[in-house]
């Protein structure tokens, strides 16, 4: 039934937003939290990313392609920058971003090391909030760094909580938030609170910064101007910039304390720093604020202007007591008459902007979190989204002026045109969503794909314009290869995209089963072009076995599938293969929509698709015999061929097996009705095609809607079984929070495999990786992650749909109960939503032993996203905010309660 709630403010704002009414979405929490360390920073000959961009050098030398800092805010060009800096009067440098450890420096790659948290936010960034721990004893950087290089692969990551800095509750719980007057009006709170047993200092300086685009060019030349912050009261600055605009910069009107200070200084590199034999003058420079309250240097600011400023504030805080500071950031100008300057806020009336806009979030999410919902449930789900919409971050790379340098600066190494020169024509300056805005602050393009399943039900909008971005002329390479990420664009991901493009689009549709064509239409011109690509890319014997490589399955396979195998042997790959048809099957049931809803010229590409995805499935399932099932096993493995027409099957029982299921292909009576075409081409299809006929089935089910509906799908209906059979098996996949990525059973059946004199070995590791692959960052063999858990839940949906209710399996295997695809599904979703919920000792199981979780009430609410979970006790694991996919568990709550969205997207 269609919704007719009254629509809430913040569904309002989404409104005038799109319809660029008001501009609400111009600024966020845009901001990186770390932009040292990544590829558009690396200026070396080798690529050596970490030490050509350490965390120590990004306080002294200004960044190229961007800004970072604590928890900040910025415009959507990341034009003019707010962060929060602090300083416990012990650290040997002020916080001013978040440290972890490099690639190199972790026993599992890279890693952050802070306590912070996502706790709050709207689409429009209209309100947000999050959370700081801040150590009131000095940060243990050293030890951390220390004890990560000493321990192995077999050990897990030493982290900030193991070094007992927050005993004794000897830290500084900040909170920072942010709500919209207006479109350009934003007020800021910092809130302090003193959670240890004694008096503590706190220094916080409030900075507003200008990105450097001044260094990189010649102004005069150009004529540019270079951009500037003025004082222009006693507390009271206004930054210009010629295209952003003025805009001014103030602690609010009528606050109890006032800043002991206004500081200045430029936002350029230290060159002293950077060039030990630099003989220069002595200038301002970013580190400013550093060396003049850390290290006492009188001259490292400035009065009056500067391209970085910040309100200097200094507390004793008592044991228990907090501090509060409200800013405002306000445009000035354009919107506001220069002559007549916004009106002066108050704190009663910041008060109010905050209290109104917290209001309107409760009830934007009372709308989009079900009411049935449990309060933990609403916590864990409010958490989810607020991770979800702080991890979107301003991207910034234009690949041919990376490549080719800057006129004012040295000549980057040949290397570089070398590493990058197909993808010369990447143009990329988007607010994009981060797999983790700390570990993966760059967008990697399936991982877009899952992120935006749960965005789309928060700001459908934005979904559907990321999904197509990645879609445009400036991302996707001419050749229709989408780019991967920004270590490698060039590398091979699961083609989810146009599952992700259907699946937005299903979430969408009104009551007569339309959704947004315009969105649908556009993606597809695109997705054809990949699909191609797809096609004549990983295909190389024309016999429709994909290969690919990475597949975004790290090291689960035997060895890394990128490589270059030998002369005389290709790898068939089971998920290669299994993605292509799930792609075939996406593109179909696309087509299918758009000859229906738009052109009748879609059905000859809706045949294309369907002759394809079948030859798809008789490929996997029959060439050679029996393709890349093994009858044995009862399970798809990938397969090494050589030329003289022998192959070896790679035993081992993981996600990439479990891929076939993935493609079930429903077409709707009513969608394929009056596709005259169409029809009449399937239908001399399957009477001509006797064999390949049997791959598709007639539904027989009570449903309506879908009885009598034809539909397609990789595993026949034993080997779904006998694949179910496992997947379903507590000693091998199923376990108490999911599906594992590798099977149990290799743990004491570890599979090996010799390829030319070398040895292989997969053995089931639930947690942290215990080899060097892939930099030692690649932990997939036996921990519990989101993306493929929600591949197979979405199927079993689909073939509950065809099968029908009175279909059952043995649930779990050996258990003796029979259950519904839907209630195992459901199941298996509450499996996950689990690794969240607090037992009844109030132990999270993704927050593993840590008593503070458990016990503490400044602890015990907050709830870390991880990238993936260790498959026996579903400790969180990897990126420790990497709520783009692992947002999903926003969604699968809401769908438990909600039997019309299931139905939706299983179609």
């Amino acid at each position: 039934m269609r919704d007719t709630s009254p629509r809430t403010a913040e569904g309002q704002r989404l409104i005038e937003n799109k319809s660029r009414t008001k501009n609400w979405q111009r600024w966020g929490t845009y901001l990186p939290e770390r932009q040292w360390g990544t590829v558009r920073e690396d200026y070396s000959y080798n690529g050596d990313v970490w030490n050509s961009f350490p965390y120590e050098m990004a306080q002294y030398r200004t960044y190229r392609w961007g800004e970072d800092g604590l928890l900040g805010w910025t415009d959507r060009q990341c034009r003019l920058c707010f962060s929060t800096v602090l300083w416990n009067g012990r650290d040997l440098t002020l916080k001013e971003r978040l440290f972890g450890l490099g690639n190199p420096e972790g026993n599992h790659g890279e890693d952050v090391k802070e306590q912070f948290y996502y706790l709050d936010a709207l689409p429009t960034h209209s309100y947000c909030k999050a959370l700081y721990k801040y150590p009131q004893t000095a940060f243990p950087y050293d030890q951390l760094r220390e004890e990560n290089k000493r321990r192995g692969y077999d050990q897990p990551e030493y982290e900030l909580l193991d070094t007992g800095i927050f005993d004794d509750n000897r830290y500084f719980d900040i909170f920072i938030e942010y709500a919209k007057a207006d479109v350009e009006d934003t007020v800021i709170r910092i809130t302090a609170h003193n959670r240890g047993p004694d008096v503590a200092p706190l220094t916080i300086l409030p900075q507003l910064t200008l990105r450097n685009n001044w260094s990189w060019t010649n102004l005069e030349a150009t004529g540019k101007t270079k951009p500037i912050i003025s004082q222009t009261g006693p507390f009271r600055v206004q930054a210009a910039h010629k295209i952003l605009g003025a805009y001014r910069f103030e602690p609010v009107d009528g606050g109890a304390i006032l800043p002991e200070r206004l500081l200045f200084t430029e936002n350029d590199s230290n060159m002293r720093r950077l060039d030990p034999n630099y003989d220069g003058p002595d200038h301002f420079s970013k580190d400013g604020f550093d060396r003049y309250l850390v290290h006492g240097d009188q001259n490292a600011v400035k009065e009056n202007s500067g391209t970085k400023c910040a309100f200097l504030y200094r507390f004793m805080l008592e044991p228990g007591s907090s501090q509060m500071l409200y800013l405002r950031l306000v445009r000035v100008g354009a919107e506001h008459s220069l002559d007549v300057e916004p009106a002066v806020m108050d704190v009663t009336r910041a008060e109010e902007v905050f209290a109104t806009r917290k209001s309107e979030a409760d009830d934007f999410y009372a709308k989009h979190i079900s009411q049935e919902a449990t309060a933990e449930e609403c916590n864990i789900s409010r958490q989810a989204f607020a991770g979800l919409l702080w991890c979107k971050q301003f991207y910034y790379f234009i690949a041919e002026q990376w490549m080719t340098g800057d006129p004012t600066q040295i000549a980057p190494p040949a290397e570089r045109m070398k590493k990058s020169e197909e993808w010369r024509h990447l143009f990329c300056r988007d607010i994009l969503s981060m797999p983790d805005k700390w570990e993966y602050p760059w967008f990697a393009a399936w991982d877009t794909a899952f992120h935006m399943i749960p965005m789309a039900r928060i700001d459908p909008e934005f979904a559907k314009n990321q999904l197509l971005l990645l879609l445009r002329e400036w991302y996707m390479h001419p050749n229709g290869q989408m780019p991967a990420y920004e270590f490698a664009f060039g590398d091979v991901n699961p083609p989810v995209h146009g599952w992700a493009v259907w699946h937005v689009y299903r979430l969408g549709v009104d009551e007569n089963g339309v959704g947004d064509l315009d969105f649908l239409e556009r993606a597809f011109q695109k997705l054809m072009l990949n699909f191609t690509w797809w096609v004549n890319r990983n295909d190389e014997k024309g016999h429709n076995l994909f290969g690919g490589g990475f597949l975004g399955l790290d090291n689960i396979g035997v060895f890394d599938r990128s490589v270059t195998l030998p002369n005389g042997v290709s790898m068939h790959q089971a998920d290669g293969t299994a993605w292509m048809g799930l792609y075939c099957s996406v593109m179909l049931q696309i087509a299918l929509e758009l000859a229906q809803q738009r052109s009748t010229a879609y059905e000859d590409i809706a045949s294309k698709f369907f002759e394809h995805y079948i030859a798809v499935i008789d490929a996997i399932n029959s060439v050679g015999g029996t393709g890349l099932w093994d009858e044995e096993d009862g399970f798809y493995f990938d397969q090494l061929q050589h030329d003289d027409g022998r192959s070896i099957s790679l035993k081992v029982r993981s996600m990439v097996g479990l891929a076939p299921l993935f493609a079930v292909c429903i077409m709707k009576k009513r969608t394929v009705e009056g596709l005259t075409d169409f029809e009449k081409r399937t239908n001399w299809f399957l009477m001509h095609k006797e064999k390949l006929s049997e791959y598709v089935s007639k539904a027989e089910v009570s449903d309506a809607e879908i009885n009598g509906s034809q539909w397609i799908a990789i595993a026949p209906h034993d080997r779904f079984q006998r694949i179910l059979q496992r997947v379903f098996d507590e000693s091998e996949f199923l376990s108490p929070h999911g599906i594992r990525a590798l099977s149990r059973h290799h743990h004491q059946n570890p599979f090996e495999a010799n390829l030319q004199g070398q040895r292989f070995t997969v053995r089931y590791t639930p947690a942290e990786g215990d080899s060097g692959m892939f930099g030692g960052n690649s932990n997939w063999r036996g921990p519990v992650w989101f993306p493929m858990n929600m591949l197979l839940i979405n199927a079993l949906e689909r073939y509950s749909l065809v099968y029908g209710d009175d279909y059952k399996l043995e649930y779990p295997t050996g258990s003796g109960q029979q259950h519904t695809l839907v209630e195992i599904a459901e199941d298996i979703a509450r499996r996950l939503v689990s690794l969240f919920l607090p037992d009844k000792d109030g132990r999270r199981p993704s927050h593993g032993r840590e008593e503070r979780y458990a016990t503490d009430p400044y602890w015990k609410d907050l709830i870390l996203f991880s990238e993936y979970f260790d498959g026996d006790t579903g400790r969180g694991l990897g990126a420790s905010h990497q709520t783009g996919w692992t947002a999903l568990a926003a969604t699968l709550i809401h769908a438990l309660y909600t039997r019309r969205e299931i139905r939706n997207r299983a179609q």
